[in-house]
């Protein structure tokens, strides 16, 4: 029978003598690696070398970074926005933050906090990740004269922020043209829920070509329940504001910017400026107060619409009382009006023209103009036609309806026998202003007393009507009769 033989173990001297020579071998190679090659190529041969014996996976990882050079990443807001609402009840660390402005706490996830998803049977993986700044060594030597050595030369990496997403590569395209767009709405849905509506004042370095805003929040409480306003109106605004939300893709369709715009009128008191906040309640936009007598001119007026944001509501309340426009062709109008000096414009009509319809129009997405006026009739046509105020709403008197409103919202009642059935006689033969209404719904806590004092108002102010419309009838008959004697004569 053969016997089988086994090579034979080194013996520990001989391993010992083979591991010095590869180490020599090594360092050697290092050494000549470091002396003969500049260090672009070292670093351009270390990198071929660690992507080449780098073991392939079949994960891709997207990066979101909080900052895109010096501006910050919407993609990162996004997706840290849409993954609050994706934390695991098990996670075992939170981040909690929350500004001073803000009524709201935030709960995000933590440092190194994986969260999976699911979209379409695709499981994803989220992680946060923060790196504080790092030191980093130099390319050289400084030296320290005086100290008389030298020193290694530091510097810090800067903070960096910024989101994992990890999935499986053969999902690419499902993900970056799905998955990231449901993100981006799902998170513009939830900014909308929490958004505090500011109001920005536009104006001008001094009547200069530039610009700057002031921003305040908009606590304005005006909702359009509690507008005094005609019930069938508030609908139909509200139906016009919707669709215009929803109809992105028609003005796109049909060539048109993808804004709106409102013309208010009607005596002051009527509600103009509450029907403003109320819109931009309901629609959660910012309001941009544009005040035409701080406007320097045509080119400042452009730069201050390139400060307003999508999704905002501009106003230019008082048209008709703040300044006086040249028409189209140049006409100066009177420098009276009502006996009170106007200033005279720095900017043309067509270049308000211009910025509400014309090419700068086009300057920003989902906006609403809203111009208010108590005198329709003193505005230039081109200024009312569709395409730049298209819808025109009446701000009416007080309406039956509107006192019910008024009633309801300052006294919490909804009924009351015989004062009511007064009141709204009244109302319906006065001309008298939700204001005015208002006011005297405010003068005490009792509703009795409240009710009586808005009886004792609404006859006295008939009284006075009707006093005024007799001094207006006997001089129109002083006038008639002076007509009639010169005719004779």
């Amino acid at each position: 029978m053969a016997t089988r033989t086994f090579p034979e173990m080194p013996s520990p001297s001989s391993l010992l003598s083979a591991y010095a020579s590869m180490s020599t071998s090594v360092i050697l190679f290092r050494t000549m690696f470091n002396q003969l090659f500049p260090r672009e190529l070292r670093r351009y041969v270390v990198d071929a070398v660690r992507f080449y014996w780098k073991p392939k996976s079949s994960k891709l990882t997207l990066v979101f970074d909080e900052k895109d050079g010096m501006t910050s990443n919407h993609m990162f807001d996004a997706a840290e926005a849409f993954l609050c609402t994706r934390i695991n009840p098990d996670s075992e660390s939170l981040r909690i933050t929350k500004s001073v402005k803000e009524n709201h706490i935030n709960v995000k996830f933590a440092d190194s906090e994986d969260i999976k998803d699911s979209f379409e049977g695709i499981s994803v993986t989220w992680k946060y990740v923060h790196q504080p700044p790092q030191q980093r060594s130099g390319n050289g030597d400084d030296f320290d004269y005086t100290s008389g050595k030298s020193s290694s030369s530091r510097s810090f990496s800067p903070e960096r922020k910024y989101i994992e997403l990890k999935f499986d590569k053969k999902y690419k395209e499902i993900i970056i043209t799905s998955y990231l767009p449901l993100i981006i709405k799902r998170s513009q849905e939830l900014e909308n829920q929490k958004k505090v509506v500011k109001l920005h004042n536009l104006q001008s370095y001094g009547g200069g070509p530039g610009g700057y805003k002031e921003s305040v929040n908009l606590d304005h409480p005006s909702t359009f329940d509690t507008l005094a306003m005609d019930p069938k109106m508030k609908k139909a605004i509200i139906d016009d504001l919707n669709l215009f939300l929803r109809r992105k893709e028609f003005y796109k369709k049909v060539g048109k910017a993808w804004k709106r715009g409102y013309l208010l009128y009607g005596p002051p008191g009527t509600g103009k400026s509450s029907l403003i906040a109320a819109i931009a309640n309901y629609l959660k936009f910012d309001i941009y107060d544009l005040q035409l007598t701080n406007v320097g001119g045509d080119s400042s007026l452009k730069k201050l619409m390139l400060r307003t944001s999508n999704r905002s509501i501009l106003v230019i309340e008082d048209i008709d009382c703040s300044i006086q426009l040249p028409d189209r062709k140049g006409t100066a109008p009177a420098k009276f009006l009502e006996g009170k000096s106007v200033r005279d414009p720095m900017f043309s009509l067509s270049g308000l023209l211009n910025f509400i319809d014309g090419l700068w129009s086009c300057c920003g997405d989902e906006r609403i103009i809203i111009f208010t006026t108590n005198h329709k009739e003193r505005l230039d046509p081109a200024l009312l036609r569709p395409g730049r105020m298209d819808v025109h709403i009446h701000m009416s008197y007080l309406t039956v309806d509107g006192f019910e409103t008024l009633a309801a919202n300052y006294l919490n009642i909804h009924d009351h026998h015989w004062r009511f059935r007064e009141i709204k006689d009244l109302i319906k033969c006065k001309k008298v202003t939700p204001a005015e209404v208002a006011e005297e719904l405010m003068k005490s806590d009792d509703a009795d007393v409240v009710l009586e004092g808005l009886v004792r108002f609404l006859k006295r102010k008939k009284m006075e009507d009707d006093e005024t419309k007799d001094e207006v009838d006997d001089e129109d008959d002083e006038v008639n009769e002076a007509k009639k004697a010169k005719i004779i004569s």
